[in-house]
């Protein structure tokens, strides 16, 4: 089954707007040199929460209308998330939010999730994860697989349901889709990855440092805070460096990345590894973009059309799943 984009769907820019240059320099006097500076101790941990927190509260956009409803269930946390308009039905979402397993949470995605689900037009499952450094690995990769079985037994069928996640929330989705590769009816209809983080030793980020450093953070202040959820762990253990050998089986994929981010080394990486695998996988990469662009409509203009191209995949998707299981063999 492959997600086919529509024509009507507005086109990734394909030059660097002055106001994106503009604000990505901004971020990279301002945030940029403070994730440099803040130590990865508990009161470092705790005043990068605040500071993320901070910035997608100020710079998202909360649609008017939004509904959230919070679920606290044995093992699964987190909050449906219903945009203006969009009832519970047959399709659903599922999010996973990132920031590098230790800084954000359900509600500080909140704003970018009723976004997704107001374009969609559907609601969204988002988990609320327990973090590092108070929760090591692999407590993230469990809880996140937990909230998807949840959703299934909530009566949410694999074909009818998508996964979007952004940075480290990318690499939790590919290792719980690939960790169930074998499982009939595990996979959902689409994927949709914004900034997927994918190489845990941050060596890919590295490189691309090296051409370009990246507005928001560097390669080793992120590697500091991956490791407070892998620490003591072998890198090269399968759950953390991912073997996609069997990425033909994974759902239509969407990737979307910023040019100015370290992480668009990972975007292109996954993109190759599951194309030559014999999968689908769509990359995007955005002039001049920052790390999760999408979720800040007020710094970057763009995050409304790219939320509309990641809403028309997902549609395409849905769409291509129904028409699957209505199939009739004779």
């Amino acid at each position: 089954m492959t997600a086919v984009a529509s024509p009507d769907l507005p086109a990734v820019p394909t030059e660097r707007s002055l106001r994106a240059v503009v604000a990505a320099a901004t971020t990279r006097w301002t945030l940029g040199c403070l994730t440099g500076a803040v130590p990865m101790n508990r009161p470092g941990v705790w005043l990068s929460r605040r500071l993320i927190a901070t910035i997608m509260e100020t710079l998202g956009s909360m649609p008017d209308g939004t509904r959230v409803v919070p679920v606290r269930r044995p093992g699964v946390r987190g909050e449906w998330v219903l945009g203006p308009g969009v009832e519970f039905g047959a399709r659903a979402g599922y999010y996973i939010h990132g920031s590098a397993y230790v800084i954000c949470s359900a509600r500080t995605h909140r704003k970018l999730v009723a976004r997704l689900s107001e374009a969609t037009g559907i609601p969204f499952f988002s988990v609320d994860y327990r973090l590092a450094p108070e929760h090591k690995f692999p407590t993230a990769a469990e809880d996140v697989e937990a909230g998807y079985r949840w959703l299934r037994s909530e009566g949410y069928e694999p074909s009818r349901t998508v996964i979007a996640a952004d940075s480290a929330g990318g690499h939790l989705t590919c290792d719980m889709l690939l960790a169930n590769i074998d499982e009939p009816n595990f996979q959902p209809a689409a994927v949709v990855l914004f900034s997927p983080l994918i190489d845990l030793t941050l060596g890919l980020a590295e490189q691309q440092e090296a051409v370009r450093r990246d507005p928001a953070i560097s390669a080793t202040a992120a590697r500091h805070l991956v490791g407070l959820y892998t620490t003591a762990q072998d890198p090269d253990q399968p759950r953390l460096r991912l073997d996609f050998e069997k990425a033909d089986r994974l759902p239509p994929m969407l990737v979307q990345v910023g040019e100015f981010e370290m992480l668009s080394a990972d975007a292109r990486y996954l993109d190759a590894e599951v194309n030559r695998a014999g999968g689908a996988s769509t990359l995007e990469v955005w002039p001049a973009m920052v790390h999760v662009f999408q979720a800040l409509p007020r710094l970057a203009p763009e995050a409304a059309i790219a939320l509309r191209r990641a809403a028309g995949f997902i549609s395409s998707a849905l769409a291509a799943g129904a028409s699957d299981s209505h199939v009739e063999v004779c």
